[in-house]
C-alpha cells in the first residue's frame, strides 16, 4: 500500500465546542483547527452549553455566534446541532426539527444541568422524536442508580473511584429503558459512548429484533481502560467512566460484528487548571477530536481495524443514520508517519490529551473541504 493515500474525511458525531459560555476551554476557532488536524470536516455539536441549547431561539443564536467566529478567523467547517431535551421543552422539538441533527437526552447527570430524571417525561420525549422521525441521542446513565451509588460510597473519592460512583449498572439500566421505549414508539435511538460489554449484548439483541438502535463508541473507551487512571488521575475522568479490559475487548468485538455503528470522540475539553482540582470539583470530559484518526490509523497498523472499517464507522454509517447530504471531503493520511502525541502540539484550546506520550504509527496530513 502506498505511504500516502486519500480517504473520505471523517465526521465526528459527538463534540462539545463549548460555545456559548465555555469559550475559555474551546471555541470554534481552536475547535475547527483541532478538527481539521484530526481529519474531521463535519461535527455534531452538543447542547450542554451555558445557556444550554434548548429552544429554537437559542439554536439560532448559537449559529450566529459560530458563524461570527468562523468568519473572523477565516475558518471553514461543516457543523450540525443537537437540541437539548429538558423536562419542559417538549414543544421545542417540533419547532427545531428543521434546524437540528437530533435531540440529546441525558438520562443521568453529567456536565451541565440537562438531565431528565422523570421516566414519564423521558417516555414523552421518545414518543415525540418517534412521531417526528428525529434521531434521539442518549447519554445512558440512570440517575437513580447514580444517586444510590453516591449515597453508598464511604470515604473521600479519587479519580480511581469514578467507576464506583458511576457504576456500569447505571448505563445498563438506562439502556434497557431506552430499548423498550425505542421499540414502543419506533424511535431511532443513537446510544452515545457505549462502554460496557453488557450494553453491547443488549444492543446486539435489540438490533436482531429490528429495533432502530445505533451504537457509538469513543476512542477513550477503545484505547484506555480503568488501569490508566493510575497515571491519568482526573485527566481520565469522564462520563461514562473508563471500564475494564474485558469491556474494551467487547467494544472491539462489537466493531467487527457490526453491533457498533460509529465512533464519536465526545471531545469535551476542560482546562488543566479545572482538571487539577480535587476529584469532586474536577469536571468530567477529555479532548479527543485531534487524535481521533491517528489513534485509529495506529490501530490499523497493529491489525486491529481495517481502513474500510474506519471509513464505515467515522463517515458512511454516520451519513446513513443521520441522513446527511453527500460531500466529497477528503483527508490525506501518511500510513508510515510515526509521531508522539505531545500536549504542546495540541491545537485544541485546552492544550492537553489523555494520550500524551503515546507513539502512533499513521497520521492525517491534510483534511480538505470540497464544495
Amino acid at each position: 500500500m502506498p505511504r500516502l493515500i486519500t480517504i473520505p474525511a471523517l465526521v465526528d458525531p459527538h463534540v462539545h465546542f463549548r460555545t456559548p459560555g465555555g469559550e475559555h476551554k474551546e471555541d470554534w476557532n481552536t475547535g475547527t483547527q483541532a478538527a481539521l488536524a484530526g481529519g474531521v470536516t463535519t461535527v455534531f455539536d452538543m447542547p450542554n452549553t451555558n445557556p444550554p441549547t434548548t429552544t429554537l431561539e437559542l439554536v439560532r443564536a448559537k449559529k450566529t455566534m459560530i458563524e461570527k467566529t468562523l468568519t473572523e478567523y477565516k475558518r471553514v467547517l461543516r457543523y450540525y446541532f443537537y437540541l437539548g431535551a429538558t423536562a419542559t421543552n417538549l414543544a421545542e422539538i417540533a419547532r427545531c426539527q428543521n434546524e437540528i441533527i437530533g435531540v440529546k437526552l441525558f438520562m443521568g447527570a453529567s456536565t451541565g444541568n440537562l438531565q431528565v430524571e422523570d421516566d414519564v417525561v423521558v417516555e414523552e420525549i421518545f414518543r415525540e422524536c418517534g412521531r417526528l422521525g428525529i434521531v434521539l441521542a442518549i447519554h445512558c446513565e440512570d440517575e437513580a442508580v447514580l444517586q444510590q451509588a453516591k449515597s453508598d460510597f464511604v470515604g473521600t473519592p479519587t479519580a480511581r473511584d469514578h467507576g464506583r460512583l458511576r457504576p456500569r449498572t447505571a448505563a445498563i439500566t438506562a439502556l434497557q429503558k431506552a430499548i423498550q421505549w425505542s421499540e414502543k414508539y419506533q424511535t431511532r435511538v443513537y446510544v452515545l459512548h457505549v462502554s460496557t460489554a453488557e450494553e453491547i449484548e443488549l444492543i446486539k439483541a435489540a438490533k436482531a429484533k429490528g429495533i432502530a438502535i445505533f451504537a457509538e463508541v469513543t476512542p477513550h473507551h477503545l484505547f484506555l481502560n480503568e488501569t490508566d487512571l493510575e497515571h491519568l488521575g482526573n485527566l481520565g475522568k469522564m462520563n461514562p467512566p473508563l471500564r475494564t479490559a474485558t469491556d474494551q475487548a467487547a467494544l472491539w468485538s462489537g466493531i467487527h460484528d457490526g453491533t457498533v455503528d460509529t465512533i464519536g470522540t465526545d471531545h469535551a475539553p476542560h482546562t488543566l487548571e479545572e482538571k487539577n482540582l480535587d476529584y469532586a470539583q474536577a469536571p468530567s470530559g477529555v479532548p479527543g477530536i485531534e487524535t481521533y484518526l491517528a489513534l485509529l490509523l495506529d490501530a490499523n497498523h497493529r491489525g486491529l481495524i481495517s481502513l474500510d472499517e474506519i471509513t464505515r464507522l467515522t463517515r458512511t454509517n454516520i451519513q446513513r443514520i443521520f441522513n446527511l447530504p453527500e460531500n466529497n471531503d477528503t483527508v490525506t493520511i501518511d500510513l508510515e508517519l510515526v509521531k508522539i502525541i505531545r500536549n504542546e502540539d495540541m491545537l485544541t484550546k485546552c492544550k492537553w490529551s489523555p494520550f500524551a506520550g503515546k507513539t502512533l504509527n499513521g497520521w492525517p496530513i491534510l483534511a480538505q473541504i470540497k464544495d
